[in-house]
C-alpha cells in the first residue's frame, strides 16, 4: 500500500502584496497574518513621532523587532531603535509612545491586548480577530480592496 502525503508549500507576501491603513496622526498598520484559534495576528506598523498606543497588559507572549526609528515604553528607560529585538512576556503591562518619525516596527502578538483605562481596569480587549476586522474596515475606508491577509 502507498501512502501519499500532501507537500505544504510555503507562502509568500511581498512588500507591497497588502497595503498599509492610516490608524491616525499619520501612523500606518498592515496586518499579515491572524490565526484566531491559536490567538496569534502578525502586524507592521509605522509610527509617527509622539503616537501613543493606550496602556494594556499582554495575555501571551508578543515578539517585536524594530526595522527603523525608536519607540519605548513609557514605563522603562530603554528605546527600541533599528536592529533591536524585544520580548514581551505574558502579564507585562505597558504604554508605548513613538520617539521618531517614520518608525517601523514588526510585531507578532499571542493572546489579547487588555486596554487599561487610569485606574487599571480592562477598558476593551484587542485580539486577532478584532484587528483583522478593524484592518478590513480600515482598507474599505480608504477605497481599498480587501486585503488576501494570510488566515490560518
Amino acid at each position: 500500500m502507498t501512502m501519499l502525503h500532501e507537500v505544504p508549500t510555503a507562502v509568500h507576501i511581498g512588500k507591497d502584496d497588502l497595503p498599509f491603513v492610516d490608524i491616525g496622526d499619520g501612523s500606518k498598520l498592515k496586518v499579515i497574518h491572524v490565526d484566531v484559534n491559536a490567538g496569534l495576528w502578525i502586524v507592521e506598523n509605522i509610527f509617527q513621532a509622539g503616537y501613543d498606543v493606550q496602556k494594556h497588559k499582554h495575555t501571551g507572549p508578543v515578539y517585536a523587532y524594530t526595522v527603523s526609528g525608536a519607540w519605548k515604553y513609557k514605563e522603562y528607560e530603554y528605546v527600541n531603535r533599528a536592529g533591536s529585538f524585544l520580548y514581551e512576556p505574558a502579564g507585562s503591562v505597558h504604554s508605548l509612545t513613538a520617539v521618531e518619525d517614520a518608525t517601523q516596527v514588526w510585531f507578532q502578538i499571542y493572546g489579547a491586548n487588555l486596554n487599561l483605562d487610569a485606574e487599571g481596569n480592562v477598558e476593551s480587549i484587542t485580539d486577532a480577530a478584532g484587528v483583522l476586522a478593524a484592518y478590513h474596515l480600515l482598507c474599505e475606508a480608504a477605497g481599498l480592496p480587501r486585503p488576501n491577509v494570510l488566515v490560518g
